[in-house]
This record gives structure tokens, C-alpha cells and sequence, in this order.
């Protein structure tokens, strides 16, 4: 057996979770999932998937007058304090878990 190197990288908790279940009802383990990643990518010698920019580009000034609108936008809103935002955030959160 060739020796073994610890790999660490960071990722999104929720992501890892949802990812960890998947793999779980395949029958392995996320770090069995990680070695199979590397072992394809070795034989592909790249990506095993298909990994490419959008066809479709946003011209800089069509990008920048949509912000310039969504900023219009906001403007009319009336102002909200951090209590609120934060309760907003929390009830939205909320009823995302409530949706899974």
C-alpha cells in the first residue's frame, strides 16, 4: 500500500451534510466519495465532469444598468433596522428547513 497523505479543505457545513447523506445511501463514506473523485480525475487527467463558462454573456453595460435599477429600486423601500433584517433572515431560514 503506498503511503498515506492527510488532505484538509474547508466547505460550506450544509453542503458537507447534504453531500455526506448522498453518498450514505450509496453505501460509502465521503471520504471513500473523495478518493473516488481522485482516482477519476487521475484516469481523465482533468475534471471527471464537464466544467465550462455559460454560452450566454451579460454585456458590462446591460449588467450595470439592471444594478443601476435594482438600486432605484431600493430606494423606495422604507428603512428597516438590524432587528429586522436579522428576523427577516431568521423566518426565511425557517421555513427553508421546514421545506427540506
Amino acid at each position: 500500500m503506498s503511503e498515506q497523505v492527510l488532505i484538509q479543505f474547508r466547505a460550506d457545513k450544509a453542503l458537507r451534510q447534504e453531500v455526506a447523506e448522498i453518498y450514505e445511501a450509496m453505501g460509502m463514506d465521503l471520504p471513500t466519495a473523495l478518493r473516488m473523485f481522485l482516482t477519476r480525475s487521475k484516469l481523465e487527467r482533468g475534471l471527471p465532469f464537464e466544467a465550462k463558462l455559460p454560452k450566454v454573456a451579460v454585456p458590462r453595460n446591460e449588467a450595470w444598468n439592471a444594478f443601476e435599477e435594482l438600486r432605484r429600486q431600493a430606494s423606495n423601500l422604507p428603512e428597516m433596522s438590524l432587528d429586522e433584517i436579522n428576523e427577516e433572515i431568521r423566518a426565511a431560514r425557517e421555513e427553508r428547513r421546514r421545506s427540506r
